[in-house]
């Protein structure tokens, strides 16, 4: 199975989300790999229903879907313990992972 992670060049925050998804990868003994997936135009966001950089997805659907109108390239925030940042937490990706890989077996 592989984990999609998909960005923008302009986002200051798709690295340290790269970090925490390996991290949790690593720590939850998961052998899958990451592809990094950069959205180039918003042409090309609205065709991968783009939420924003960093976001993550699995068989092309997104770890925290969301209903909108219209896509670009933009930065995601998220609802963290610590508030709003432009990551995920490691905690946040674990729990979200493992409730994936629970409803696919």
């Amino acid at each position: 199975m592989e984990i999609n992670l998909l960005y923008f060049e302009g986002c200051p925050s798709w690295q340290n989300a790269l970090k925490n998804l390996q991290t949790v990868l690593r720590n939850e003994g998961l052998a899958m790999s990451i592809n990094l997936i950069e959205v180039k135009s918003d042409q090309k966001a609205t065709e991968m229903k783009f939420l924003g950089s960093p976001s993550f997805q699995i068989n092309g659907e997104d770890f925290w879907p969301e209903t909108r109108q219209s896509y670009s390239t933009n930065c995601r925030v998220y609802k963290t313990q610590e508030g709003l940042k432009g990551w995920p937490s490691t905690e946040m990706l674990r729990e979200k992972l493992l409730k994936i890989l629970k409803n696919k077996e």
